[in-house]
């Protein structure tokens, strides 16, 4: 299966605190979702990502493909093994984390 990155481990912990305290424990658990069908659809068709977020044309320096499940943004690296890289909600500053 595919893994996360130090960062995107950040950022998954990072959303999923910010919901608990809200207790919005259901949007905790949807994100979670999100991961693993992300997961799933890297898995079945690698490199259909795009080359970067829609709103973010300028990201595709970074060299990761991007998809968008459910209301996230997730990068993964087109190396194998494949790594999820980031992950985003849609209405995030994405360029202000780079």
């Amino acid at each position: 299966m595919i893994a996360l990155s130090p960062e995107a481990d950040a950022h998954l912990a990072r959303l999923t605190d910010h919901y608990e305290a809200l207790n919005r424990l259901e949007a905790a658990e949807n994100l979670l979702k999100a991961v693993e069908a992300a997961k799933l659809r890297i898995v079945a068709s690698p490199g259909k990502g795009m080359n970067a977020p829609r709103p973010y044309p300028q990201l595709k320096r970074l060299g990761f493909l991007w998809l968008i499940e459910r209301h996230y943004w997730i990068s993964y690296t087109k190396t194998v093994p494949i790594q999820i890289t980031s992950i985003f909600h849609e209405s995030a500053n994405i360029p202000g984390w780079f």
